[in-house]
């Protein structure tokens, strides 16, 4: 049985719950997302199977926000 993996993706440049609902939106088109937190500032992400975390964070940018 494999453990989930949980990675931390810290965002600048949202300010308001639309923010938060379009990058929720974006991480649950992922696949291999299995549940995402996602608040002002940052984005908690449980993962089914490990992923290249550039891929994720280009699609957030990609909404006008930056990562780190």
């Amino acid at each position: 049985m494999s453990k989930d993996i949980v990675k931390t993706i810290y965002i600048e440049g949202m300010h308001c719950e639309g923010c938060v609902n379009r990058v929720k939106n974006v991480l649950n088109n992922f696949k291999e997302v299995k549940k995402c937190q996602v608040d002002l500032g940052k984005a908690e992400i449980v993962l089914k199977k490990d992923i290249d975390l550039s891929i994720i964070k280009e699609k957030i940018e990609s909404l006008g926000f930056k990562t780190k």
